[in-house]
């Protein structure tokens, strides 16, 4: 329990572009005055749950995402590892949060990476912030792993891509996850590469499972823009619509006023 009430936890999963609309969902829990005691995230999920855990406001995070593209964070590479790096990321994220560690945030964090030699996933709580992050968002095939603590690690939503479990172990007793990686009906239409890409969409979505939070949270994202930041606007406005829609029922199960 914190002060009383239920300790609360917000699960970011991966979803690449379609991370805005989890800045949309903090919105609407930020005006509700829904508190969060813990944040746990993969892949674009660490990038606003990291923020957030820093003590960052709403606003202030949009005024952050409004800085990201492309050429901020990722740059062609001839490795044989991908074909792109995230090492701009890296440093972009450094700019962002300056030098932070896990031990310095605000609310209690945890990132999730995949180790490429085992297939496990890995929970990132300590230490260098943004390395840690970088490793979470590394699409493997596409991006570069990056090497930490001795372990080559990429995306946590190969494993783990909505992490209410690593939630529950850090003690919390009510989960608002939000999942942003649905599968789109409509790839079938690309022929077989559609069925190919809408297969993956299903085992990254299933990928640590979708059971065990208390609120799940799902903008209408099927068939939006996984690469495209100039649609960041509509996906924002969706995930905010989608959490007020369960603000009522949030607001009733941790006991706060729904007007506060």
């Amino acid at each position: 329990m914190e002060n009383g009430r239920k300790t609360t936890a917000l699960v970011l999963s991966g979803g690449v572009v379609r991370g805005f609309s989890h800045l949309g969902v903090l919105m609407a829990l930020e005006n509700a005055q829904v508190p969060i005691d813990i944040v746990t995230g993969a892949s674009v999920g660490t990038i606003i749950g990291a923020a957030y855990a820093a003590g960052m406001n709403a606003d202030t995070i949009a005024g952050m995402a409004g800085q990201m593209n492309w050429q901020h964070l990722a740059r062609p590479t001839l490795s044989t590892d991908g074909l792109l790096s995230f090492d701009r990321l890296e440093v972009w994220l450094t700019r962002m949060f300056g030098h932070l560690h896990f031990e310095d945030l605000a609310v209690r964090f945890a990132a999730i990476a995949t180790d490429m030699e085992t297939g496990r996933p890995v929970v990132l709580d300590s230490g260098p912030l943004a390395p840690a992050i970088r490793a979470s968002c590394s699409v493997p095939g596409v991006v570069e792993p990056k090497e930490l603590n001795g372990r080559f690690l990429c995306d946590g939503g190969v494993s783990n891509n909505l992490p209410i479990d690593v939630a529950r172990s850090m003690g919390a007793e009510y989960v608002i996850a939000v999942d942003v990686f649905q599968h789109a009906p409509r790839w079938p239409l690309l022929g077989p590469l559609g069925r190919g890409l809408t297969a993956v969409e299903i085992m990254v979505e299933h990928s640590g499972g979708l059971e065990g939070a208390d609120v799940l949270i799902t903008p209408n994202l099927s068939g939006k823009t996984y690469t495209s930041f100039g649609k960041r606007d509509d996906l924002v406005a969706l995930g905010q619509q989608a959490a007020e829609n369960y603000l009522p029922t949030i607001c009733t199960d941790l006991n706060l006023s729904a007007n506060e």
